[in-house]
């Protein structure tokens, strides 16, 4: 028994050290080899990728003809691709065309007869309508202002059952929906986003997030005395980092959450139904260095055809997701090259192209789309406006662009199973691993297949019917006869 356990001793001592080894790689396997450029493939790996979107110039305060920007904080890009930036150090905001002249600079307003202005404002959301918005941190409060920056209201110090008494209003983002309901996110609220009605009195909390227990710390809990337990830390919710607002009244946001859930959508009840069907969640970096941990997602920019880009402050990514929540391309990062930033805080489309602006710089850097960056978008697009057929050619041109890019294969998939071609569909779906839809297609191909074969199928059942039926009569016959000769 000895001599076998000492046998068993080397190659045991060998597989535990490739254990280690294979565990300790995992921790360093991430995106941080990859180009500006890469995609994740549907076994996780980063995989290269054409350049979807590349910069092309930077925009400071001296270049748009006005005093630098000091550390800004937020920025809002309308229909009519007028850019509104909060320059939260000087308490301004500066206004820009679609062309990025200056339009003009607000410092005040009136209020009551008398001029009033911001302290340290961070969010700032402008509406269709044009109504200006402004979470005007350092003065607490919410200041709506119309589109010729006269006073609407002032949001101050909401009164509710909801709050304790110790709350203090710190606004930091804010949006508003088609009918005047302003949502506030607030620096140390757990509840969820503050809404309010049009009157801008709080009617309640939204959206909040879960609270993610530590196994291990909640083990520790169970056995604590009570004064140890008093000096743990509490679970609490995780705070939301942004939000924006589609034209629906859908809700998108970010938060702290390192469980990968650091993105939602919700609806009007506040629940969230942010579609995760791609190859990982949503969540920027899926590989990334152990010691560095997940992305920190600052900022969130949803534009039409359910497209949606979340901005990563601590690599300087963008991350760009379709409605399905397969990543569709990645570009930036942190560095001091054109395309590259310090403290990425805020950004916004401009059409087709990306703002994205950095704080400590003062600098907002454009991001103009390429060929391929502009085939995929549209690919996306006409497959949510129902346009197959132009889906169809699109993701094909796009995929002769980049070969690594799987979902887009599904997409044709997609296309030709609403086109009715079941059979190339499956192909297709085959070749993004789609099994989902795989099985779809499939199950619908066999029904064509029965529905086209069904009466040949029939007759040939039949004619066998009517074979065997025959053959038993004449088995019948042939014995009686032998009987009657018997």
């Amino acid at each position: 028994m000895i001599n076998s356990l000492r046998q068993l001793k080397t190659p045991l001592l060998i597989l535990f050290c490739c254990l280690l080894g294979v565990v300790a790689g995992t921790g360093n396997v991430s995106a941080e080899g990859a180009t500006d450029s890469y995609n994740y493939s549907y076994w996780g790996d980063a995989v290269t990728a054409p350049a979807a979107y590349m910069a092309t110039e930077l925009l400071t305060g001296p270049d748009l003809g006005t005093k630098p920007f000091k550390e800004p904080s937020d920025m809002h890009v309308t229909g009519a691709n007028y850019v509104y930036v909060l320059d939260s150090g000087n308490n301004r905001i500066v206004v820009l065309d679609d062309e990025f002249k200056l339009v003009s600079t607000v410092e005040s307003f009136t209020r009551e007869g008398q001029p009033d202005g911001f302290l340290n404002p961070q969010g700032i959301f402008v509406s269709d309508d044009g109504d200006v918005l402004v979470a005007d941190t350092g003065h607490q409060r919410v200041v709506h202002l119309d589109s010729d920056f006269r006073l609407v209201k002032i949001i101050d110090s909401p009164d509710s059952e909801l709050l304790k008494d110790s709350f203090k209003f710190e606004p930091v983002r804010v949006v508003m929906d088609q009918a005047k309901r302003i949502y506030v996110m607030a620096g140390g609220v757990f509840d969820g986003f503050m809404e309010f009605n049009a009157d801008g009195h709080f009617t309640s909390f939204i959206g909040a997030n879960r609270v993610h227990i530590d196994p291990v710390e909640y083990f520790w809990k169970q056995i604590s005395t009570k004064a140890q337990r008093s000096q743990m830390v509490v679970f609490t919710p995780t705070e939301f980092t942004n939000l924006d607002i589609d034209p629906e009244g859908f809700i998108y946001a970010t938060n702290g959450d390192q469980w990968g859930d650091n993105i939602k959508k919700l609806n009007a009840r506040g629940s969230d139904i942010l579609r995760r069907t791609g190859y990982s969640d949503p969540q920027g970096d899926i590989l990334y260095i152990s010691s560095e941990g997940p992305s920190k997602l600052t900022d969130i920019d949803v534009t039409d055809s359910e497209i949606y880009s979340v901005l990563d402050s601590k690599r300087g990514r963008v991350f760009t997701y379709n409605g399905d929540g397969h990543l569709m391309y990645v570009f930036g990062g942190l560095g001091n090259q054109l395309g590259q930033f310090h403290t990425p805080a805020a950004l916004d489309r401009i059409g087709e192209d990306f703002l994205v602006l950095d704080k400590a710089l003062g600098e907002i850097t454009v991001f103009r789309t390429t060929e391929y960056g502009r085939t995929l978008n549209e690919a996306v697009k006409s497959y949510y406006r129902g346009e197959e057929e132009t889906a169809f050619k699109l993701f094909n041109r796009t995929i002769a662009m980049n070969a690594n890019l799987e979902f887009a294969y599904a997409g044709i998939g997609k296309a030709l199973l609403r086109q009715g071609d079941y059979k190339d569909a499956m192909k297709h779906f085959n070749r993004s691993l789609d099994q989902k839809n795989y099985s779809k297609a499939f199950l619908l191909y066999r029904k064509e297949v029965m529905r086209e074969h069904f009466p040949v199928i029939m007759t040939m059942l039949f004619l066998v019917g009517i074979a065997i039926f025959a053959a038993t009569r004449l088995r019948k016959v042939k014995g009686r006869r032998k009987g009657a000769s018997a």
